[in-house]
């Protein structure tokens, strides 16, 4: 069945062609269809297309289709192209008549826009509620190992003293970056467009300010074609967050590869989350922290691939505009699949916390050294010099006394101000 059938079939090649992975990507998005068709019909009996008996009747029967939803019973055959085939093929056949009357003052772009738009609300709603405990993790092993101090590197030279506090809150606090990005993409997503049909409205005297409130959304997206120009705009908003959560966690995936290395030996983990090797008996690998870090670089190229397929596309609708559903939906999953391993992992992270007494670290402290002397009185260039030519003649005699009491420094870590920051975040 196909919505546009008009009486003649297409080739099976074309079929195969057009309708691409819509089945598959359609069973997630399945569920939204139905709650976006009930308000339809609701709307339609509101204002006199449908009686009172055919809505109540449609509203029942899409609640029966919701059902099967949920329990996993829902399948879109290969003689459906979609999603909204066979949910109108199902209302038909139980409804007859009136099951023809739900596509009314609607076209299947407007379907699949306000489907796109409630399942991104809920995606991202479901991915804070994910980095919230992602967040709370990474401030309570802060808050524990405060004060086990490690190197910091930059150009992965050994740099300036750093902590594991400073490591873990530092990526609890760009989660609150990426929490930012992510109330961004709600806000454009948070837009009804359902009503907008084709892209240029109708001629029945539809009421898409009920719609809009019946699908709780905060606004409706007024204008017909701008609501239809909202396919791509709504993903690509989506996919810079998902990029954002990305680029965060291959970062601390990287960090967690170097730190699990014999060469560093910062932490570990129990054997159960860590993989061995088929010929060396001895390996502890990452393979978990390795895949988050190549699932993630990948996801970060996905807003750039969304921006290529909608270069250059005049206003109305396009069939390429179908290929984003092909990027978005598996790009959401592998994102949260991603967010849910980290957390389940570090849960139970080794910390060595005699990392310093190795000699070969004695050059982190050289800058607090150099700065003990300015505080005596002499000046930062003069200090600056002495504390160089120590080291270059190998008779440096590090101070290791840590007196960092700045905001954010690794002797005042301002944790309740960051956990403050993303309660306030996640409200927006």
């Amino acid at each position: 069945m196909k919505l546009w059938d008009k009486g003649f079939s297409t080739d099976k090649k074309i079929d195969h062609f057009t309708v691409g992975n819509d089945r598959e990507l359609d069973l997630l998005l399945a569920k939204y269809d139905v709650i976006a068709s009930k308000a339809h019909a609701k709307m339609l009996g509101k204002i006199g297309l449908l009686t009172e008996e055919e809505t109540n009747d449609l509203v029942t029967e899409l609640d029966n289709i919701a059902e099967t939803i949920t329990k996993g019973e829902f399948t879109i055959e290969q003689d459906f192209e979609d999603m909204h085939s066979k949910i109108e093929f199902i209302l038909v056949e139980k409804l007859g008549d009136t099951g023809k009357k739900i596509h009314t003052a609607r076209s299947r772009n407007d379907q699949v826009l306000v489907a796109v738009h409630l399942y991104l609300k809920d995606e991202i709603i479901e991915i804070k509620k994910q980095l919230k405990e992602l967040f709370d993790l990474l401030l309570s092993h802060a808050e524990t190992y405060k004060n086990v101090l490690i190197p910091g590197y930059t150009h992965l030279q050994i740099a300036m003293p750093s902590s594991f506090g400073l490591w873990f809150s530092a990526y609890a606090e760009s989660l609150i970056d990426d929490v930012y990005f992510l109330n961004a993409a709600y806000k454009i997503v948070d837009q009804n467009p359902l009503g907008s049909a084709a892209g240029y409205g109708s001629s029945f005297n539809i009421n898409r300010t009920f719609t809009t409130e019946e699908l709780e959304f905060a606004t409706m997206k007024y204008n017909v074609v701008a609501a239809q120009m909202s396919r791509g705009k709504s993903e690509k908003s989506t996919a810079f967050a998902v990029s954002s959560i990305a680029a965060t966690l291959a970062k601390m995936s990287m960090d967690i590869c170097l730190y699990m290395s014999q060469n560093f030996n910062f932490i570990g983990f129990p054997d159960e989350l860590t993989t061995g090797s088929s010929i060396m008996p001895h390996k502890k690998n990452p393979d978990v922290f390795e895949l988050i870090r190549g699932k993630c670089n990948v996801l970060q190229g996905l807003p750039q691939q969304l921006a290529l397929l909608t270069t250059n596309l005049p206003s109305g609708y396009h069939r390429d505009l179908q290929l984003s559903k092909e990027l978005i939906v598996p790009a959401l999953q592998e994102l949260k699949s991603c967010i849910e391993m980290a957390t389940f992992t570090l849960k139970d992270v080794k910390v060595n916390e005699n990392i310093l007494d190795d000699d070969k670290y004695d050059y982190l402290f050289s800058v607090d050294t150099l700065n003990h002397l300015v505080q005596s009185g002499m000046p930062f260039r003069d200090a600056y010099k002495k504390i160089g030519l120590e080291i270059q003649a190998g008779n440096f005699t590090p101070n290791k006394e840590v007196n960092h009491t700045h905001e954010g420094s690794l002797g005042n870590l301002c944790l309740e101000g960051i956990k403050t920051k993303m309660n306030d975040a996640l409200k927006l």
